[in-house]
């Protein structure tokens, strides 16, 4: 039988919910830097190796947006615990599987169990704390959304050196066990959701499969995409067309269903659609960003998993120390001036990345992480405030879903574009540089003298000194072009940032951000 609301603590219920919020974030980046090893310890080659991270990503995008819709049907405590348990247990399957077809099937099965576990942990929170506190709880929450693409790939790392990458799933055991006890315990289904639960009573069978259909046909098309040159290939078109005509059939069911499993309703609420579509371009900009840094540390750079994980942990501690203090600023004041704020912080954080060369020493990209890190704590929480304070509490499962199902497409699209960029960009600047490689330049031929001659004082013959010397200069130009596209990258993702601001004055500011503050 549920406990009634006021008999449980709310930061007992904070804790609870936190926990499989933090494991769930944490696995979706975790296995990013592992991925060279379970191709070895797997026999996989390298395009089969990314459906590690594309199963998760297809089913995890396909339960978000029907989050409220399931807890509605099964109710949301049994419904929370039963997708902690499966998250669980699919993280021991992953953990022990023998190949990677299985290992795959077991991804998909985590993904769709995890889907479900950061809505439906906001969504909780929201309703635990009364709306003049909710700024409090976004920060908490934001510190766990937050925790996991930060210190993930630090983990995965560590783990992976250290260890063995199986590990990086077996982690998930204790936490999973725990989470599940206190959900039992501290979790209660509120009234009006009892009653709603008896109201559901005519599954939208077509929206179910149609959401299936496109949501996992666009996951695919972002993550082959650049793999397969994109729309010259018939497999990427053929997607893309599944992809339209399923999310368009989707739209029109969901907005004529009496009892939709996604709520597209939602967007009326112009807030609510300048929150969301603001979110999709931040979570463009963080997935990009924080998946292009570690790539060219350790592709560039030569640093290994672990050393490229802390180059991005002091930007983790940097957002976990400012969430906090950004959550009680805002019981009190305009949440859209802390987000304008913290994208122009995020687009100042590329332009330093923006500078960044072959020789920079460690913290010359860990600073611009910590900026980053500021900015992000300055967006989260306020916008995620902003975001949904409009939306009654029968709706804010969906509210939720639909919110976080856009910062990962976002994200997906923001990781699909930067590779794209940094393979075209990449050609084009290595284009750009070789026309200076000519016996017409001087500071080339001086350049090309000296490594000949140092290699003939070792040892070489004047025409193998002549070809080695030639090979150390263009495999510099290439380097040389791949760090310039780099470059063009993150000013780009600034300009991003810089790019959403007019959105916010769409933004709707909460009446009770003028309360006082009363924390218990």
């Amino acid at each position: 039988m549920s406990l009634p609301p006021r008999s449980i603590n709310k930061w007992l219920i904070t804790l609870t919910v936190m926990l499989p919020t933090i494991m769930e974030i944490i696995d979706t980046s975790v296995a990013n830097v592992a991925l060279p090893y379970m191709q070895g310890s797997l026999n996989a080659g390298t395009e089969e190796i990314t459906w590690v991270l594309t199963s998760y990503l297809v089913s995890n995008a396909v339960v978000l947006p029907m989050t409220g819709w399931l807890a509605r049907i099964f109710g949301r405590k049994r419904f929370l615990i039963t997708c902690i348990a499966l998250f669980t247990v699919a993280s021991v399957l992953c953990g022990a599987a023998p190949n990677l077809a299985t290992l795959i099937c077991c991804r998909v099965l985590q993904g769709a169990a995890g889907g479900a576990l950061i809505p439906i942990s906001q969504a909780i929170l929201l309703e635990t704390f009364p709306p003049q506190q909710h700024g409090i709880a976004m920060a908490i929450f934001g510190i766990g959304a937050m925790f996991g693409p930060i210190v993930g790939p630090a983990l995965g790392g560590w783990i992976t050196d250290q260890m063995n990458w199986r590990w990086i799933f077996y982690i998930n055991i204790p936490v999973g066990v725990l989470a599940t006890a206190m959900c039992s315990l501290f979790i209660y289904d509120p009234s009006y959701l009892r009653q709603g639960m008896a109201k559901v009573l005519k599954v939208d069978y077509a929206g179910l499969v149609l959401l299936t259909i496109g949501m996992g046909s666009l996951q695919v098309v972002l993550d082959k995409g650049q793999q397969d040159d994109w729309f010259n290939s018939n497999f990427i078109v053929t997607f893309s067309i599944i992809t339209v005509v399923a999310l368009t059939a989707l739209i029109w069911v969901e907005l004529t269903h009496d009892q939709p499993i996604i709520n597209l309703r939602l967007f009326k609420n112009i807030s609510y659609s300048a929150g969301n579509l603001i979110m999709f371009v931040v979570g463009f900009c963080l997935y990009s960003s924080i998946m292009l840094i570690p790539m060219f540390l350790q592709v560039m750079m030569g640093y290994s998993a672990t050393d490229a994980g802390m180059v991005m942990a002091p930007g983790g501690v940097a957002t976990l120390c400012t969430m906090p203090f950004v959550g009680a600023y805002l019981q009190r004041h305009d949440g859209r001036k802390i987000v304008f704020t913290g994208l122009l912080i995020g687009a100042v954080s590329m332009y330093l990345m923006h500078r960044l060369n072959l020789e920079a020493s460690y913290w010359a990209f860990v600073w611009p992480r910590i900026v980053l890190g500021f900015g992000l704590a300055m967006i989260f929480v306020p916008l995620t405030t902003v975001t949904l304070s409009g939306i009654s509490k029968l709706e804010m499962g969906n509210a939720t879903g639909i919110f976080n199902l856009l910062r990962n497409i976002g994200g997906s699209v923001g990781i699909a574009i930067a590779a794209t960029l940094l393979s075209r960009l990449s050609q084009f600047y290595q284009t750009v540089l070789v026309s200076h490689v000519s016996p017409t330049n001087p500071q080339f031929q001086m350049r090309f003298n000296d490594l000949q001659q140092t290699l003939i004082a070792r040892g070489m013959s004047t025409t193998e000194a002549h070809q080695a010397a030639q090979g150390m200069l263009y495999g510099l130009v290439q380097r040389q072009a791949v760090t310039l596209a780099y470059n063009r990258i993150f000013f780009i993702i600034g300009l991003a940032f810089l790019a959403i601001i007019p959105l916010l004055l769409l933004l709707k500011r909460p009446a009770h951000q003028t309360g006082p503050i009363e924390i218990h």
